[in-house]
């Protein structure tokens, strides 16, 4: 199952398994933790967490959840941040994993964790997120469970570096109110695009050393079943690795496959063409077995297309972007 980020309280989230950024000593403090204990039943949960004793920084225990939506709560005492040459990224990466892995154990099928250490423990939010992604990214392509990474609100969430201001730019560049103008300019390429394929040579065959679009589409009549499944074909990678990489869930790609009729949403048809590193030309032959095309006029469009364009295929990256700048993420 895939990986989501979401903007909501995690005492809201429905999961299996609750994660409280905890105190590493059996009482609770500010932020997520106390929202934790007030929303669990703080009499019952410090009860329970009092047995336990202290964590170590960097280890789990796990509690019931008592009235949370979820069937246990597992605490883990993040690393205070000491400017990050004090182990601090190998402690946080070990306060997801040992979560992950006993979610594993107590046959969970979801779970729901904040931005551990990002609160009193001043861990700077975008290396702790990318700690977190790391981490998580690992776990779910060796297992399937549905990872929710949840953000409190916006401000929680503001991404730094010249990638992320690069994506700013490029959307800048292309003036959204100007979008009627570009429109026009869309439909004309699409038009001339279709005059394109309609006259391509029939019966050109698969050519699985080449990455060329002549060498994907017998026909340009394939439905995104077809589509999809030539140009995994061509990819050399399983059905696993595919999903995973798009951060698709299991099921949905086993209806994929089952059904040569399946009519995808955007996101999920761009999902596949970042997992598969499709170039720009191979998405729109994707996009437009299902029916779809990129629109100048949307960010998420213009924010995909960025990341295609120069070849950036990390869907965690790029999902990333768009869930800063307000859109849907790709697959899940």
């Amino acid at each position: 199952m895939p990986l989501k980020i979401i903007r909501n309280d995690i005492t809201k989230v429905k999961a299996d398994i609750i994660v409280n950024s905890a105190n590493p000593k059996p009482v609770y403090a500010n932020g997520t933790d106390a929202a934790i204990y007030e929303a669990a039943g703080k009499e019952q949960l410090l009860a329970e967490r009092k047995q336990i004793g202290n964590i170590e920084v960097g280890n789990i225990a796990v509690t019931h959840a008592f009235k949370l939506p979820a069937k246990y709560i597992i605490h883990t005492a993040g690393p205070d941040w000491q400017g990050g040459n004090s182990d601090e990224f190998v402690l946080l990466k070990s306060c997801y994993s040992k979560s992950l892995q006993k979610a594993l154990e107590l046959g969970a099928k979801s779970i729901a964790f904040p931005l551990v250490s990002t609160g009193v423990y001043q861990f700077p939010r975008d290396k702790a997120l990318q700690t977190a992604i790391m981490a998580i990214s690992e776990f779910l392509f060796q297992n399937d469970m549905l990872v929710i990474l949840v953000v409190f609100d916006k401000k929680s969430f503001e991404l730094s570096g010249k990638l992320f201001q690069d994506v700013d730019e490029y959307i800048d560049e292309y003036d959204v109110a100007d979008m009627a103008v570009r429109e026009y300019q869309h439909n004309r390429m699409e038009e001339n695009y279709k005059n394109a394929v309609s006259g391509m040579m029939p019966g050109i065959l698969y050519n699985e050393k080449k990455k060329d679009l002549n060498g994907i589409i017998e026909n340009h009549g394939d439905t995104f079943q077809e589509c999809l499944l030539k140009f995994i074909a061509r990819s050399g990678m399983s059905d696993p690795e595919v999903y995973k990489k798009a951060n698709i869930d299991r099921k949905l790609f086993s209806k994929i496959r089952c059904n040569v009729n399946y009519t995808p949403r955007k996101k999920t048809v761009l999902a596949f063409a970042v997992a598969l590193g499709l170039d720009l030309k191979e998405t729109n032959i994707l996009l437009k077995s299902a029916g779809l095309s990129f629109s100048p006029g949307s960010k998420f469009d213009l924010i995909t297309e960025y990341f295609i364009k120069r070849k950036i295929y990390n869907i965690n990256t790029i999902n990333l972007a768009l869930f800063e700048h307000g859109q849907q993420t790709l697959g899940a």
